[in-house]
């Protein structure tokens, strides 16, 4: 029997089923959560705006979108939204997954942190974003209705989530600071790791061999 909450289904697929066997496996408490949740709001910010994704893609991108912070996916040489994204692919793949939905969650994920340009792609890719936004930001949270917020919060609580998702932010990518270069992530750094630099973009430009 399907599990639904704030009157959203949770997938119940071998495919979904699977994705959370393997994120649970992955991802502390705070990250679980967090992926559900953004799963459940991006599916009720969906609603509000008439979008209609396919909800197995959406769980999964979901799911996966903060793997790239976990000890057994992450890298150390590129962005971890990457890492994430492409281990979904793998793991849509090896589920015989057509290759324009394994695009769709990949790029879901990819740019999840890529503020005004997921809005304009499809819903899955929308989304994803906008769980994450209404989640972390707070973008879109008082479009909801309460009693849905309190529904998804209640399934998956936050408890100190804030200074929790900051704290995993940091220890994420503070090993790859370079992987932030133009992205929102360079915030983070710029709060919680003494000595960051920011790369520069006006100095790149400025800076670099060409000689004119």
């Amino acid at each position: 029997m399907s599990e639904i909450i704030a009157g959203v289904e949770i997938p119940d697929s071998r495919l979904a089923r699977e994705a959370t066997e393997l994120v649970r496996a992955a991802e502390p408490p705070l990250l679980f959560d967090h992926s559900r949740r953004v799963y459940l709001f991006g599916m009720l910010q969906g609603q509000r705006r008439g979008l209609k994704p396919d909800p197995e893609l959406l769980y999964v991108g979901a799911m996966f979108h903060d793997l790239g912070l976990t000890e057994r996916f992450r890298t150390t040489d590129q962005r971890f939204e990457i890492d994430g994204a492409n281990e979904a692919r793998r793991f849509l793949r090896e589920h015989e997954v057509g290759p324009d939905e394994v695009r769709r969650v990949w790029t879901a994920i990819a740019l999840h942190t890529t503020p005004g340009v997921p809005e304009f792609m499809e819903p899955e890719v929308a989304l994803v974003t906008a769980g994450v936004e209404t989640d972390v930001l707070g973008i879109g949270r008082d479009d909801l209705d309460p009693a849905e917020l309190e529904a998804v919060t209640d399934a998956h609580p936050r408890p100190d989530f804030k200074r929790q998702i900051l704290e995993a932010f940091t220890n994420g990518f503070k090993d790859r600071p370079e992987t932030t270069f133009g992205t929102v992530n360079a915030d983070v750094l710029a709060h919680f790791m003494p000595g960051f630099k920011r790369i520069d973009f006006v100095e790149v430009i400025q800076n670099n061999t060409w000689p004119e």
